[in-house]
């Protein structure tokens, strides 16, 4: 894969800014970097063609992310 050094962010900077990281991702995807070594990669998964998901498997998705994050707040 090549990476474009303008997708490059480091982690402190998309914790800062990351409506205009989000805005960047749906363009041309962002590479957010931490310890100065790419590791992580945000995509808008809705114009990105390695991820296929149908409506209804986004949904089902986004559900199950957030019942697993509630679920562990009220027993934890």
């Amino acid at each position: 894969m090549n990476i474009n050094t303008n997708q490059i962010v480091p982690i402190p900077e998309a914790n800062e800014n990351f409506s205009r990281i989000a805005l960047m991702a749906e363009q041309n995807g962002v590479i957010i970097s931490k310890n100065n070594k790419p590791k992580y990669r945000l995509i808008d998964i809705e114009n990105d063609t390695s991820i296929e998901m149908t409506d209804n498997e986004k949904i089902d998705f986004v559900a199950a992310h957030t019942l697993d994050m509630h679920s562990y707040q009220t027993i934890h």
